[in-house]
């Protein structure tokens, strides 16, 4: 943690948890942030760069879907040194989400539990603010994550909609359909609700400009998944022809670890609380899919070693979020540093070489 965050700390966390966001998102969206609060992106070392799903990551750590809902700071983001931004979750119309307070930290646990419901300005403020920055040139790779509107019926029409519309401006699209707290959403993840849901994704994604855009089509699934649950998420995947996995969204657990008024908190648990369970649950998935499809680790990252073990386990890409509230921007850069020294140490010349390393 920077001296600057340090100080900086105390006052944020002194605000309400989404108050405290919502200020952060305001400055930095201002462009009037310190550049020693948010810390040197700099040039990253070759060995951490790899070119997958067909783009060139310059490093393998992300900023996870949740942060920038509405695609207001992609560019900020990346020049903290991440390797890939991911905004959203965005729905084709705007919605306020459910009621405060929905956001709450877990400080001594270093968690965070949130119950948002895909707050969003809808999509095509979203949409039209991806088209600025790609009419501009800017460099960097920004996904984008979709989901649906609490009311929609048809959730498959919802995702449909948010594809048509980013494909030809995102580097790569989510389909979330695991978080905890839209009502009915993770119940798509049964292996005919999915394979069917992926299949008009799919059909949608080729449906733009001709079928000439192949922009990459990523599934987020949950950590809490059965044994039979995770056999059948990966054999639809597989069998889908989408192009990878991001494991995983929030948790419903809530163990000891947290005071028992957080327990309380309904929504999805994440930070460090997260890490174990989300892991071994992309352990399963490499193992699962055959390692024949990328995937990003997402859950309780908030360390070089921590990047490092899920990208033994099978991650190509990890992503970060609820870290950064307690360590601050200069985490993105300790993390890659601390990659670098983990490859070396255990002989490894690019990060590619170390994924999946667990299981052989």
């Amino acid at each position: 943690m920077s001296l600057a965050y340090r100080l900086a700390r105390p006052a944020l966390f002194a605000m309400d948890a989404e108050r405290a966001h919502d200020l952060t998102i305001s400055l930095l969206k201002s462009g009037l942030v310190p550049p020693a609060i948010l810390g040197a992106g700099g040039t990253d070392d070759p060995a951490l760069g790899q070119n997958l799903l067909g783009l060139a990551f310059p490093n393998p750590v992300g900023l996870g879907a949740g942060f920038d809902k509405n695609a207001l700071v992609p560019d900020a983001m990346l020049r903290l040194g991440f390797g890939l931004v991911e905004t959203g979750t965005v729905t084709p119309r705007p919605q306020t989400g459910n009621p405060k307070p929905r956001l709450f930290r877990a400080v001594e646990a270093e968690g965070v539990i949130n119950r948002f419901g895909f707050n969003n300005e809808g999509l095509e403020a979203f949409a039209q603010r991806l088209e600025a920055r790609r009419a501009a040139g800017l460099p960097g790779i920004v996904g984008a994550n979709v989901g649906k509107n609490k009311d929609t019926a048809d959730a498959a029409s919802d995702y449909v909609i948010g594809i048509r519309r980013l494909a030809p401006l995102a580097d790569y699209l989510v389909v979330n359909v695991s978080s905890p707290n839209t009502p009915g959403l993770r119940s798509l993840q049964g292996r005919q609700a999915l394979g069917d849901l992926l299949n008009a994704c799919l059909e949608a994604r080729s449906s733009v400009d001709g079928g000439a855009h192949r922009t990459p089509l990523l599934l987020k699934v949950a950590p809490d998944l059965t044994e039979d649950d995770k056999i059948d998420v990966a054999e639809v995947a597989l069998a889908s022809g989408i192009d990878g996995l991001i494991i995983s969204n929030t948790t419903l657990d809530r163990p000891a670890s947290l005071p028992p008024d957080l327990r309380a908190e309904s929504g999805g648990l994440s930070g460090q609380p997260l890490f174990d369970k989300s892991t071994s649950v992309l352990r399963d998935f490499y193992r699962l899919t055959g390692g024949k499809l990328p995937l990003v680790g997402v859950g309780g990252v908030g360390s070089g070693a921590q990047a490092y073990a899920k990208i033994r386990a099978g991650a190509s890409l990890v992503q970060v979020y609820s870290a950064l509230i307690y360590h601050g921007p200069g985490l993105v850069t300790a993390i890659k540093r601390d990659l670098l020294s983990l490859l070396r140490r255990d002989g490894f010349t690019t990060i590619t070489q170390a994924v999946g390393a667990d299981h052989r």
